[in-house]
This record gives C-alpha cells, sequence and structure tokens, in this order.
C-alpha cells in the first residue's frame, strides 16, 4: 500500500443540497439544548497548540479533545443520544422543543413504552454511545463488531450493558447483519451510516453532532477559521460538522478537507470518480484507524460533503501514529493530548504537511499560509489502550 498522501479536489461541487438546512445554526442550538439536560454534560476542550503553530509559521491551529465527552472517551455519544431521544418523543407524542432528558425517564414514560431494544452495527465509539444512550435512558442494546475489534472496546460497551459480541464479517456486512437482527428481534435499527430507503435516523445521529460544531464556534471566540479537517468513516460526523460551518460562514467558509486511510477511503475514491455515484472500496479494509475502517459512504453525508467539501485525503497509517506521538509529547508547553488512531488522524495529516519539505505542494494546493487558522477534532482517545501504548512507546507503524 502507498506510502504517499493523495489529494483529490472537489472541483463539481453540487449547487443543491436538500438537506443542508438541518444543519444551521438554529438546528445547532436545538440540538445543544437537548445535550444539556443530559447529565454528566459539559463541553470538551478546544486546545491550542500555540507552540507548534509558530514553529510551523500559521496563525493558529486547534484541536478539539473528544475524550472528555460524557465520560465515553469519544464524540460519538452526541449523535445516539439525541437521536433516541427523538424517537422516543415521537412515540410519546412529545414535541421536539419539549424535549429533556428527564422527561424521557419518569416512571410514567417507562410504563408507557415498556423497555425498548436499540440494535447497532459499530467499530467501538458509535456502539458504545448506543450502549450508553439505552441505558441512561432505561431500554436495552444489542450491539454487533466487526471482526478484527479489540477487545477493549468490546468490554467497554458490555461494561454498558448491552448484548454484545464480534462477528465474522468486516464493518459493511456486520450492518446488513445488525439490520436483520432488528427486523428478527423487533428492536430500533439505530445505524450512523445511510442506504436508499433508511436515512432519516442517520440524518438524527448527523444532527446530534451539531453540538460539536456549535462548541467549537463559541470557543474560538471570534477566530474565523480558514480551514477544518475532518476525519471520515462513512462520513455523517465529517458532514455534518462540515454542513454546519458551511451555514455559518457562507462564502466565507473555512476550506474542508475530508481524511481517510489509504485501507478504506470510500470517500475519496467517489470524489475522484466524480461521476455521481457512490464508489465503495473495493478489498478488505485494513488500517489502524478502526473507526475510519468503512467501505461505503453514508449517502446523506455524500450529498452534504459534495455541497460543501473541497478536498478529500487518503493517506498511510503512519501520518495517524505520527499525530498521536505528537500530541502526547507537545511541543514547549502545548497542552498534552491523548488521542487514538483515528482521533489523531487529521492533525497527523496537519503534522505531516507543515513538517515535510516533500508536502509542499499539498500545502499550497490547500492554501496553507501564516494566517491560517486550522482545527481538527481529535474525535476519540485512547479506546484501545495496548494499540496506543504499542504505538506511543514502542514506535509502531513509523513512516519511512
Amino acid at each position: 500500500m502507498s506510502n504517499s498522501i493523495k489529494l483529490a479536489a472537489l472541483t463539481n461541487h453540487s449547487a443543491i443540497c436538500p438537506e443542508i438546512g438541518l444543519f444551521n445554526t438554529r438546528w445547532a442550538e436545538f440540538v445543544r439544548q437537548y445535550h444539556q439536560t443530559i447529565p454528566g454534560y459539559s463541553q470538551t476542550p478546544l486546545r491550542a497548540l500555540k507552540q507548534f503553530s509558530q514553529s510551523f509559521d500559521v496563525g493558529n491551529v486547534f484541536v478539539k479533545d473528544e475524550s472528555f465527552r460524557f465520560g465515553l472517551n469519544a464524540f460519538k455519544a452526541l449523535g445516539s443520544s439525541y437521536c433516541m431521544a427523538t424517537l422516543l418523543a415521537e412515540r410519546l407524542g412529545l414535541p421536539l422543543g419539549q424535549m429533556t432528558y428527564e422527561k424521557m425517564t419518569t416512571p410514567d414514560v417507562k410504563k408507557r413504552l415498556g423497555t425498548l431494544t436499540f440494535v447497532t452495527a459499530t467499530d467501538g465509539n458509535h456502539g458504545r454511545g448506543v450502549a450508553w444512550s439505552a441505558k441512561t435512558l432505561g431500554h436495552k442494546s444489542i450491539v454487533l463488531m466487526p471482526k478484527g475489534t479489540a477487545a477493549e472496546r468490546l468490554e467497554n460497551i458490555k461494561k454498558l450493558g448491552a448484548n454484545a459480541s464480534i462477528t465474522e464479517y468486516e464493518y459493511d456486512d456486520t450492518v446488513k447483519m445488525a439490520a436483520n437482527v432488528a427486523r428478527q428481534t423487533g428492536g430500533v435499527l439505530v445505524q450512523d451510516t445511510a442506504w436508499d430507503g433508511y436515512e432519516d435516523i442517520p440524518t438524527r445521529i448527523m444532527q446530534g453532532y451539531l453540538t460539536l460544531g456549535l462548541e467549537i464556534v463559541e470557543q474560538l471566540k471570534g477566530i474565523t477559521p480558514t480551514h477544518i479537517f475532518l476525519q471520515a468513516g462513512v462520513g455523517s460526523m465529517a458532514a455534518a460538522v462540515a454542513a454546519f460551518f458551511a451555514n455559518i460562514y457562507g462564502e466565507n467558509r473555512p476550506i474542508i478537507t475530508i481524511v481517510e486511510p489509504h485501507g478504506a477511503d470510500c470517500l475519496y475514491r467517489t470524489a475522484c470518480a466524480d461521476d455521481g455515484e457512490i464508489h465503495a472500496y473495493e478489498g478488505e479494509l485494513q488500517s489502524i484507524m478502526a473507526g475510519l475502517c468503512c467501505g461505503i459512504p453514508c449517502t446523506v453525508a455524500w450529498r452534504l460533503l459534495k455541497h460543501c467539501a473541497d478536498f478529500f485525503v487518503s493517506m498511510p497509517d503512519s501520518v495517524a501514529a505520527n499525530g498521536m506521538r505528537i500530541l502526547g509529547a507537545p511541543l514547549g508547553d502545548d497542552p498534552r493530548i491523548i488521542s487514538g488512531e483515528s482521533g489523531a488522524s487529521t492533525f497527523g495529516l496537519v503534522a505531516e504537511i507543515l513538517r515535510k519539505p516533500e508536502n509542499r505542494p499539498i500545502k499550497d494546493a490547500l492554501g496553507i499560509n501564516a494566517q491560517s487558522n486550522i482545527v481538527c477534532i481529535s474525535t476519540e482517545g485512547d479506546t484501545d489502550r495496548a494499540n496506543y501504548r504499542r504505538i506511543v512507546w514502542d514506535g509502531a507503524y513509523c513512516s519511512n
């Protein structure tokens, strides 16, 4: 597999995107209003890497640290918690504007709804979010995980009361298996990817990520971001945040770059083809970035990204590994960030672009200069601690 970073520019933006209005400031404030009612909600920190920025002659580099989200070491519960609450509210006949965590968990609600079972497929973080959301709302969950899933990620989901197991299949086939299980058991499929005929629930999950975008804008305190780097598996979080920033800044929106590993670069391939069709990654999914190991893009996510993303990157695992190491051993008094394989992918790319002269053409293509204000999201902490140590302590997946 190539050790080079591949960049594709999306020049043929879609002029029309039906979903774009679902990811504006009004919706973001509404979504966060619900999240604020959940016990344990607080803003996750936006870290300014001042020494790093000065050393590599850019205006600012910010990293949003999602390892603090709800005590789950990753951001995914934002999507599942909001989506599942809206599903419960509909069953109760409760207007979404009156939806609060407290109203969803009363004895009367439990009596009216009974115990529901939420079903999903996951590489780890989404399933943990679903299991946590189901437990906190007083319901059950079934979580299926693809082959090769780290044992620690499985155990973390089981600790939340989920019926969780690792399948013999890769991610995309595990998604199909979860859909069948939901049909057979009468459960509710809460999947963070969409396909024809299944787009409503994934869209609600994506809206749940608007809280993340709204927090970033407020934490920037008037600084206008020029570049946002977003990692993507199926593309749900990336598309939601990209659409939010496109709505916020309009024609002055930041340059948005979508990041994937070589071994699962379905969005990059779709952007390169630029033929109006979604293109899957062909072959076995391979990457240390387990959260990004998805072979088929989310349909809703692609429509949003085609409307508002600018560049798509396919990169080797060593880039993410270097990002983990740099965040864990920062320059000067920059804050230390414990970031997992998927979490460090975008910062790793930024560091690779800024540090290495051979990447100057990519830097120039992206328009990064001394005035650039760059935002990355560390979407997870050390959710697989054994592998984190292999990479950060032992130097696994070093670049040549």
